[in-house]
């Protein structure tokens, strides 16, 4: 299958936006990144500009919303695995593990144009047949100038073949495919929302425990057919837990580490705890079928705190076991 390795690698790609089937988007409109330049040693420099209001990744406290930083991050994945590391159309990246923190004074939303700098360095880089296999990631991120977070991940390559094998009964395509009826959203208010369509949890029988709920008409969270729970979804649903918890109307999440076990399907009930770890700290387990398929810590803080702890780095398990998508 056709792939980009080596478009723009000794030159600036820049475009009003990079094409959608490079950061595996369905909607151009949900494409957040503008153009690219590879450098040698495995660095990269991504650019995007942030939208000053999004239907979902809605600003908070004039603030950007930290998700639509995480969304910026992944978009770079398959964005840089296609155009510098061998990866063809039709290859499925995955997940292993995930971290970021935001300086939450730095999201401000400015009354120009958000441009978006991601100084990207890649480590840990195994090839195959000159095809990417597996990497770690780590990016600095930069608003109009100003160093705004940072995120580290892992994850891994698979060729079409390879994955049907992993996926089984579950891959895409699949017949006689169940769905979860979408249980009753928690009011939105609650979860740092406003729009009842954009709540992924619902209540369930235990404090501090709720019901995964995977609207597959979604138009951000399911862009495209999927055969699992995103890991951006998950995302979503720890940071929609932390305001459960912490229902102060000024906190924010500021940051997670986690780390992906095993799938969540599509046909079975998954459940998402958050419980305090420590100050300012949540630990966060998503479950389904008696199974751990993500754990981490989220860090969630308000206007008024002082320098905060950070989650500590999650230690990959090895299985990647959710799609970057």
């Amino acid at each position: 299958m056709p792939h980009l390795r080596g478009y723009g690698s000794n030159r600036p790609q820049a475009i009003e936006k990079v094409p959608q089937e490079l950061v595996h988007k369905h909607a151009a409109t949900e494409v957040l990144l503008t153009g690219w330049t590879t450098h040698g040693g495995n660095r990269h420099t991504v650019r995007a500009r942030w939208p000053h209001s999004h239907t979902f990744y809605r600003p908070r406290n004039r603030r950007f919303d930290p998700l639509l930083f995480v969304e910026t991050v992944r978009q770079t994945f398959p964005l840089l695995s296609h155009v510098a590391y061998g990866v063809p159309f039709g290859s499925h990246l995955v997940w292993d593990s995930f971290s970021f923190e935001v300086e939450p004074r730095a999201m401000l939303i400015p009354r120009s144009p958000a441009d978006v700098v991601l100084e990207i360095t890649c480590s840990d880089v195994r090839m195959r047949k000159d095809c990417l296999v597996s990497m770690t990631m780590h990016a600095d991120v930069r608003l109009n100038g100003r160093h705004v977070g940072a995120a580290s991940t892992r994850f891994t390559n698979h060729s079409p073949a390879v994955y049907r094998r992993l996926r089984g009964q579950y891959g895409l395509g699949a017949r006689d495919r169940r769905t979860v009826p979408l249980p009753p959203a928690l009011p939105p208010a609650a979860v740092g929302h406003v729009l009842p369509e954009n709540v992924v949890l619902a209540e369930a029988e235990h404090a501090g425990r709720w019901q995964l709920r995977a609207d597959q008409d979604h138009s951000v969270l399911f862009d495209h057919p999927v055969d699992h729970a995103s890991g951006m979804l998950l995302l979503e649903a720890l940071r929609q837990a932390a305001h459960v918890v912490s229902p102060a109307s000024d906190s924010t999440v500021t940051g997670m580490s986690v780390s992906f076990q095993g799938w969540v399907e599509l046909d079975a009930p998954a459940w998402v705890s958050a419980a305090p770890l420590r100050r300012n700290a949540l630990k966060a387990v998503v479950e389904q079928n008696n199974r751990t398929c993500l754990s981490g810590e989220v860090t969630i803080e308000t206007d008024a705190a002082p320098t905060l702890e950070r989650p500590s780095p999650m230690p990959s398990q090895g299985s990647g076991l959710s799609m970057v998508t």
